[in-house]
């Protein structure tokens, strides 16, 4: 009898899947990261989701920060989005340059001109918008082009154009693993954002030879990066930092990317050695 209790509390501990953010497991997790960002200067928002499981682990979470140019997974989302269904194609030509060209200039050099041509191309900044919120993809504001954002007077806590990093997570989750794009766009969105060319120091800072795509974003006083870290195991994390003022952005997101990584692997290892008992018992 004492076996089969244990037996059916390893098995009810390894199918749980709990999707409330800091769960017991993870809280130790959590609190590392929420001690780390209170010794940095400066306000930041971090969020981190895992993609099987859909734990999670945030510190202002619920707090809306600019997106800057990490705005541009989503305008890549919604065009490809439009591809899939036969109203675009990667040939089409905008501005004299294939739609492909400029969504490879937005993601992997963050060219502010390509993304205003692939906005406007779609309709718009509403247009967007409004392919966010049928995908129900809440939390996330597209309101401007990048000219006009950069062109109206700087304001970091503006809810135009702002995400907060729960939301942030949510959505890049809702695009790899919802059905909002084909099979064959997400595999390219990814090989994309692998290839980013900017903010080397920031994700990726920390976490070398670690599988990521991810996009940066740059303002006057604010640095962030967002997209998806692989843990040893294969499993996938969809992660967002926001840093707003303070000195060093880079290296506070680097650091916490990398609290982030070794926080995820500990708990996984967790979860894989209590799988292993369950499977042993099992055996027996």
């Amino acid at each position: 009898m004492r076996v089969l209790a244990l037996l059916t509390w390893i098995l009810a501990l390894a199918a749980a899947q709990p999707v409330a953010a800091s769960s017991p497991a993870l809280q130790p997790v959590e609190q590392q990261l929420a001690s780390l960002l209170a010794s940095r200067s400066g306000d930041v928002g971090v969020a981190a989701l895992d993609l099987s499981t859909g734990e999670t682990v945030a510190v202002n979470g619920d707090k809306a920060y600019p997106m800057a140019s990490t705005v541009k997974v989503a305008v890549a989302a919604a065009y490809l989005s439009q591809v899939d269904h036969g109203r675009r194609t990667l040939n089409d030509k905008i501005a004299g340059q294939s739609a492909r060209t400029l969504l490879e200039a937005m993601l992997i050099h963050s060219n502010n001109g390509a993304t205003d041509l692939l906005i406007r191309n779609l309709g718009g900044p509403a247009e967007v918008q409004s392919w966010l919120d049928f995908h129900k993809m809440s939390g996330v504001r597209i309101d401007r082009t990048i000219a006009r954002l950069l062109a109206d007077k700087r304001d970091l806590w503006d809810m135009r154009d702002s995400a907060t990093p729960l939301a942030m997570v949510s959505m890049l989750r809702t695009i790899d693993r919802g059905n909002v794009l084909s099979q064959s766009s997400r595999v390219y969105l990814l090989d994309v954002m692998r290839r980013c060319a900017t903010g080397k120091n920031r994700m990726r800072g920390m976490l070398t030879g670690v599988p990521i795509e991810h996009k940066t974003g740059t303002l006057n006083n604010y640095t962030s990066d967002v997209g998806f870290i692989t843990m040893p195991d294969g499993r996938r994390l969809a992660v967002a930092f926001f840093a707003r003022g303070g000195a060093d952005r880079p290296t506070t997101i680097a650091q916490a990317a990398r609290t982030i990584y070794d926080g995820f692997s500990g708990w996984l290892r967790r979860i894989n050695f209590t799988n292993n008992m369950a499977a042993a018992i099992r055996a027996n």
